[in-house]
């Protein structure tokens, strides 16, 4: 037996047309689980609402207020620690740079001219072998190879995308 519309009806709060409410109560009569359910609408429509203690509405919003301190002061603390250990971190990779930055300047220009240079070099056979591979990579795989791989890399973005959006937003409410 179909009971979907007569539970929607029993359970909105939406007033019924005539038509509905003959239907309604003709089915009402030949089945028992609607019926129950009719009942326990109108028994819990029945009950007498009982108000809150005294002072819970301040306690609660009080409870509330309390959280978001609580949580302030955690993501305050959290944000220090990780301001702190990121600049340690710092320092100590760039300690080897720095010791020799400050003990004398022709060390510290040849050092910076060193760094310079190696960088400069570095991108360059980055940019002949990445262009290397451009060139040859291509032929070993089909257009339609290609378009399973951007749609697979554009989906596994979308999904990083969506995961540091959901990890990252705060909570609203309790």
């Amino acid at each position: 037996m179909n009971h979907r519309p007569f539970e929607d009806w029993l359970l909105n709060d939406m007033p019924i047309t005539p038509e509905q409410k003959r239907d309604l109560d003709a089915h009402l009569r030949s089945c028992a689980h609607c019926a129950a359910l009719s009942e326990t609408g109108v028994v819990l429509k029945s009950v007498k609402k009982v108000s809150p203690a005294p002072g819970f509405t301040m306690r609660f919003q009080a409870r509330l207020a309390e959280r978001k301190v609580v949580e302030r002061h955690r993501r305050f603390w959290g944000a220090v620690l990780f301001t702190v250990g990121g600049l340690a971190l710092l320092a100590w990779l760039t300690m080897p740079v720095l010791a020799r930055f400050f003990s004398a300047p022709a060390t510290w220009i040849s050092a910076f001219v060193e760094w310079g240079l190696f960088l400069v070099t570095t991108i360059q056979a980055l940019a002949q072998a990445g262009s290397v591979l451009l060139n040859v990579i291509p032929g070993f795989l089909s257009p339609f190879a290609w378009m399973v791989i951007i749609s697979a890399l554009a989906g596994i973005s979308l999904l990083w995308s969506v995961s540091i959006w959901r990890f990252s937003r705060v909570p609203r409410g309790v």
